[in-house]
């Protein structure tokens, strides 16, 4: 009931911390504990009464029903459209209605009435104040996001004496929003009274010595950096490695490692592990949380920075529809990934690719063979644009060259081909909102996680991912055994899945003037 009661304390104690600006966000239908209306403007008075604040209110209305479509949108737009078709020509006289869904990463079908009557029920649990009930229908993940939230935007640094050191470390290649999980476990660290130390530059940092204890205000600023503060190495963690690793442990007294990264980050846990015989510095608290636009980590669905990655291999996909619109053009794509093809077949899923080239399908003569043939016969047809995205390593010989002189060769004048190269861009830009929230959300469990291992004197070496959805946490000897170490990827790539759907929208597109929407 008192509500700005609560606004008032974390104000204050935000600002005794070091915070120069609160942001308070207000849901239109929101309500107190006594079901009364709490409006924008009614919190400004509060805080412009009651504490002083020069306070304005900004309402975002419509607006938030525009802009461009993200490449999540998009894909999943396409994966329950063509759900859709195929349950109604699976229906018969008899077929129950369903709602199509997305969830963990799959399409679910629940009961129509079923979602209407749990839906209605949500509103009367609301209107009867049992407010636990109703928040516990809106779904796991719901709840989940609510109780973080709630832990972070209460996460003050704690008055006990810090006597625990947890370590947080960037490897491998940049991902967006790093810098998000850093400040997520920082905060969350320090609340639980720990200190937090970051490691500058990987490995090397600590090996070299580049270790500093982080307060709360100085990953203040980090929620709307999309790299790291913290920087970054791509250095494999060789066995030479181990020693200096393990004196800068013992040296800066860490109790514990929260390793954030991709690949090179789970091998570099990996050898970190294998390594504890001979070094009992490595027997701490150890856990990996993926980071990495490739997502190739087979203990997590979905890495921080993929979304990202994706958003910009869409916006540029939709740059280069415009930029070939006034001729008769197939592009080639290419994308960023490894051997992993994610960023790939999401991209072209979401870009509306006709053609997809991935290192796990493989590239035969006869398929671009098949492939130009179709080209041709498709410009004949009228269409203007034919576009196609290729993996970085799909194949070492068909590169992205040759395939644009072998495409524009095979047209004989009736198109041209242009090749584009993404490159790096795909690890820079704005985080995705997506992306904000499986850091945060994975963070705080890595950090929930990592104290009890420390409170309770256990040495766990853990991963950390989503998987269908949920947070899951597994030991590390046992997401070993889903990795196929050879191409850095997972063994069960869940996204491959989506590969066919790609070939029927192709059928539909390749054909007369619908080729070049």
């Amino acid at each position: 009931r008192f509500w700005y009661v609560c606004i008032a304390t974390a104000r204050k104690n935000g600002r005794a911390a070091g915070r120069r600006k609160s942001i308070v966000v207000v849901a239109e239908g929101a309500q107190d504990s006594e079901n009364n209306p709490i409006t924008s403007d009614y919190v400004r008075r509060v805080l412009t009464e009651r504490l002083g604040d020069d306070t304005r209110v900004t309402i975002l209305g419509h607006v938030q029903r525009g802009g461009a479509p993200s490449a999540f949108d998009r894909s999943m737009s396409s994966i329950l459209g063509s759900a859709a078709v195929e349950e109604i020509l699976a229906a018969g006289p008899s077929s129950i209605p369903q709602l199509l869904g997305f969830h963990g990463n799959r399409v679910s079908r629940t009961p129509l009435m079923e979602c209407v009557a749990n839906t209605r029920r949500v509103a009367e649990l609301i209107g009867a104040k049992d407010y636990d009930a109703a928040l516990t229908m809106r779904g796991d993940s719901y709840t989940e996001m609510f109780h973080v939230f709630h832990s972070i935007s209460h996460a003050m640094p704690s008055t006990r004496v810090r006597s625990r050191r947890i370590a947080v470390v960037n490897v491998g290649g940049l991902a967006p929003w790093m810098n998000g999980a850093a400040r997520v476990a920082v905060r969350l660290g320090l609340k639980r009274g720990h200190t937090m130390t970051a490691v500058f530059g990987g490995f090397r940092g600590l090996i070299d010595g580049d270790v500093t204890d982080l307060d709360w205000r100085d990953v203040d600023g980090w929620a709307g950096r999309g790299g790291t503060q913290l920087g970054i190495s791509r250095d494999v963690l060789s066995v030479n490695d181990l020693y200096g690793v393990g004196r800068g442990i013992e040296r800066h007294q860490i109790d514990g490692l929260l390793i954030i990264g991709g690949w090179d980050a789970f091998e570099a846990a990996r050898t970190l592990t294998q390594g504890r015989d001979r070094y009992p510095a490595f027997k701490i608290p150890t856990i990996c949380l993926p980071a990495t636009i490739d997502n190739n980590l087979p203990f997590s669905d979905i890495s921080v920075g993929a979304d990202s990655a994706l958003n910009l291999i869409a916006d540029s996909i939709d740059r280069v529809r415009e930029a070939g619109s006034a001729s008769k053009r197939c592009f080639v794509v290419e994308t960023m990934g490894g051997y992993s093809g994610y960023l790939a077949l999401m991209g072209g899923l979401s870009g509306g690719a006709v053609r997809v080239y991935l290192h796990e399908a493989g590239i035969t003569l006869e398929d671009l063979s098949h492939d130009v043939k179709r080209m041709v016969e498709s410009f004949r047809a009228g269409q203007r644009l034919f576009l196609t995205v290729m993996n970085e390593k799909a194949n070492p010989m068909y590169t992205t060259d040759f395939l644009c002189r072998l495409f524009e060769q095979e047209s004989h004048g009736l198109f041209d081909a242009r090749e584009v190269v993404l490159g790096q861009t795909q690890q820079g830009g704005p985080p995705s909102p997506f992306d904000r929230i499986i850091a945060t959300r994975l963070a705080a469990h890595a950090i929930d996680l990592m104290c009890n291992q420390i409170e309770t004197n256990k040495s766990d070496s853990t991963v950390i991912g989503l998987r269908e959805g949920q947070v899951r946490m597994m030991p590390l000897r046992r997401a070993e055994e889903l990795a196929d170490w050879t191409h850095r990827r997972p063994i069960d790539q869940w996204w491959l899945r989506l590969a066919p759907l790609i070939d029927v929208l192709a059928g539909r597109l390749a054909g007369g003037n619908a080729g070049s929407s």
